[in-house]
């Protein structure tokens, strides 16, 4: 590390993934150096952490003390940190010399497996209850937690002690063979007419040779009895609310298995979400407060990939505008709201999520996010959000509301020509509708994908005659077309959106200067509706053509009438 990147991690402050110890005071001994490195290695997150002994909480470098007969041999505290964690934690050391002082930079990588001190200490990285880096202890449920959050862990395949056959409940083995059948063929039906103890072993939820051995978390999550569920696994509960401001007008709580209440929910849902009617020509097309198979996706979503180590329900949040669905267990690592959805699936419990799909209650190819998003955008709703989630709770949301009738009109129409947008196209038609414009950096953020890719589909949308491209290279923005606005019943919307064409700008710019004597290229972007870039075209168009004269360079040249 450089004196100069050194000077950066420190100016950015304390983060999960750096730590600064001081000695100003006191010097930091052998066993707390070693139980901040522990502390660094158990957070969260793929990028390696710092450890920078010599720095103090407030960022003040004064420098740390020369350890080991007077002193500081990286290669020795590389040693020492080794030796005295477990499993061995490699680090690398350096002493990096800023303003006359000794630092001890010490690099952290994250580590797959809980670490500890040699004598059995265990601490990870966290923020506290006042908003600040900290290490805390690290508890067992915590470490299985994170190894299920990595993929390492599945939790519901650990078997239950004292667990027997007699607490699973033959009627929640008929419910799981009739969501098969009801499955519209997504489901396994291969399961449906093995007996009940051969079904729960195809699921994982049995151990069983000859004979149920054991009975696994999986095997109480979709057929214990409510009793059993409530004595093995007090960590589950669903819950179904009704909110409507401050006021809670349904307030329910379930500690049944996972598939009865699917169905009870469903059939609360079912009872309250409307439908309008759009008529196109002979064609009835249902558009619903909320698609159903959107909540659907949703509810069994949160039902797989909530952490059943950790206390805490599953809520159902039925606002006035939206409905809300959030489970324990914040998204697995590797997965962030900027990758949510592109990156590959990843169940924090497998065997779960493998019953779900068999059961043909979720999409076999694991992309239901895909369906969420689509069902939504498709019946002129706002995109899903997912902005509420944090590292420790899941939060999807689903916003309700008047429906944009015009723009399920618009889809359907598309889909009846054989033009049947996808998930991109939704999304960035959504957008432009929305927010009237986007560039093609913007467009690769919305959808996730690289720039190439998000070009690539912006093109598309403009060959179809529904999006048109204004400027050029990165200076370009797309909104939608004049035929797409006229589809939506915004004819008025487009010229506004398009703006005015050279000529006209180039004569507001003239009656400007007529007026204030001078302009800069900050007043023409402001004064046409264009980005400074597309401003600093159209100035110099009209230096070239001899119509104007600029006066000093760059960002602070003025423009006026050639005399």
């Amino acid at each position: 590390m450089t004196p100069e990147e050194l000077r950066e991690i420190v100016a950015a402050g304390e983060t999960l993934a750096v730590e600064f110890k001081g000695e100003a005071k006191q010097p930091l001994s052998d066993a707390d150096l070693v139980e901040a490195v522990v502390c660094l290695s158990n957070r969260r997150g793929d990028q390696p952490g710092w450890l920078l002994v010599g720095v103090e909480d407030d960022g003040r470098v004064t420098g740390a003390r020369p350890r080991h007969e007077g002193s500081t041999d990286p290669a020795r505290l590389q040693a020492l940190v080794a030796n005295r964690t477990r499993p061995s934690v490699g680090v690398d050391a350096d002493v990096v010399v800023v303003d006359g002082r000794q630092i001890v930079a010490i690099r952290v990588p994250p580590s797959g497996l809980p670490v500890g001190t040699a004598d059995g200490r265990y601490v990870r990285r966290t923020i506290d209850g006042r908003g600040r880096p900290a290490c805390v202890p690290f508890h067992f449920h915590e470490m299985q937690a994170r190894q299920a959050d990595r993929g390492l862990l599945d939790y519901s395949s650990f078997v239950v002690a004292e667990a027997k056959w007699d607490d699973l409940d033959p009627l929640e083995f008929e419910r799981f063979r009739r969501a098969i059948r009801e499955g519209q063929g997504r489901g396994d039906a291969s399961l449906v007419d093995l007996p009940d103890a051969e079904l729960a072993k195809a699921l994982g939820a049995v151990e069983a040779n000859h004979e149920v051995r054991a009975v696994r978390v999986l095997g109480l999550l979709l057929f214990g009895r409510e009793g059993a569920l409530r004595e093995r696994i007090p960590t589950h509960e669903i819950a179904f609310q009704e909110l409507d401001g401050t006021e809670v007008r349904v307030n329910d709580f379930f500690r049944w298995p996972l598939l009865r209440a699917m169905d009870e929910i469903m059939t609360r849902f079912r009872a309250r979400y409307r439908e309008r009617e759009l008529m196109m020509g002979l064609l009835r097309v249902a558009v619903p407060d909320y698609p159903e198979p959107a909540f659907r996706e949703g509810l069994a979503n949160a039902m797989i990939h909530r952490d059943y180590a950790r206390l805490g329900a599953i809520h159902v949040q039925w606002h006035r505008d939206r409905i809300e669905i959030s489970n324990p267990g914040g998204l697995p690592d590797g997965v962030t709201l900027e990758n949510i959805l592109v990156t590959p699936p990843k169940p924090r419990s497998a065997l779960l999520a493998d019953a779900f799909k068999r059961a043909g209650l979720v999409e076999r190819t694991a992309r239901g996010i895909d369906t969420i998003f689509l069902q939504q955008l498709r019946n002129g709703r706002p995109a899903p959000s997912y902005e509420r989630s944090n590292a420790t709770d899941v939060v999807l949301a689903l916003p309700g509301g008047e429906a944009n009738l015009d723009f399920v009109r618009l889809v359907v129409e598309e889909n009846r020509a054989g033009r049947l947008p996808g998930l991109d196209e939704l999304l960035l038609l959504n957008r432009l509708w929305l927010e009237r414009s986007e560039t093609t950096q913007g467009a690769a953020r919305l959808i996730q994908k690289p720039e190439s890719t998000a070009r690539t589909v912006l093109q598309g949308l403009v060959e179809a005659g529904l999006v048109e491209a204004r400027g050029e290279r990165k200076g370009r923005t797309y909104h939608l077309s004049a035929a797409t606005y006229r589809r939506l019943g915004e004819q008025a919307a487009y010229v506004r959106q398009r703006g005015f064409e050279p000529l006209q700008q180039e004569q507001m710019v003239v009656q400007y200067i007529e007026a204030h004597g001078a302009i800069t290229r900050a007043q023409v972007a402001d004064l046409c509706r264009i980005n400074p870039r597309q401003a600093g075209r159209l100035l110099q168009r009209m230096v070239r053509t001899g119509k104007l004269v600029m006066h000093g360079t760059r960002r602070h040249a003025r423009y006026d009438r050639r005399s």
